[in-house]
């Protein structure tokens, strides 16, 4: 005998159904909701590692920096005295040349001429004086350029005594401070004898 089921089970499939889909569509908000709390904790993680890093590396650079800086002024330091050591070298190089062209001013000074005015700057020199002829100046020039210490006489003005009311030239002259140039003499070669061939 065919039983007949009388009971609503359209109804209840369907509210089955509306169950069954809320409990998924709750599944998958959750499940999507503990994927975007994962993934931002994550990149939170990240940033906050990064930042971190990024402190790190400042506070190198800073001390970097700073040793940088030290660097710097320790070169420039060095510089300095780099700087000192040549001119006292200097120095102690020139001073007996200092001593040389004091004496060689005097030598070569000829008689009817003194100088009034003495200026140096480096290795140029500028002499002014006065003389009792335009001869007196030639002469001071000549014994100039056969000086070891003084060299390269240039003459600059002369004022004719006729003009200058003092009865003497007026003049000034450049000249540039010389050291002498020791000469290394070559040795000889010596000339090799042919032997003369004996006649047979």
């Amino acid at each position: 005998m065919a039983r007949i089921n009388l009971l609503p089970w359209r109804e209840t499939l369907r509210k089955k159904r509306q169950r069954d889909f809320g409990i998924y569509a709750l599944a998958a908000v959750l499940f999507m909701g503990a994927a975007a709390g994962g993934v931002h904790f994550y990149v939170e993680g990240m940033i906050d590692s990064q930042v971190k890093r990024n402190q790190y590396l400042k506070k190198e650079i800073a001390a970097m920096d700073r040793k940088i800086k030290e660097i710097e002024e320790l070169e420039k330091t060095k510089a300095k005295l780099l700087a000192r050591m040549n001119v006292i070298q200097t120095l102690q190089i020139s001073r007996p040349e200092v001593v040389h062209l004091m004496d060689e001013l005097v030598l070569t000074i000829p008689e009817g001429l003194f100088l009034t005015q003495l200026n140096q700057k480096g290795s140029k020199l500028a002499l002014s004086g006065r003389a009792q002829s335009n001869a007196r100046v030639s002469a001071y020039m000549r014994n100039i350029d056969d000086s070891k210490w003084i060299g390269n006489p240039g003459l600059q003005v002369i004022s004719n005594k006729s003009k200058t009311g003092t009865g003497m030239s007026h003049f000034t002259l450049n000249a540039k401070q010389t050291s002498p140039i020791a000469k290394v003499e070559k040795p000889k070669k010596k000339k090799k004898k042919r032997k003369k061939k004996k006649k047979r």
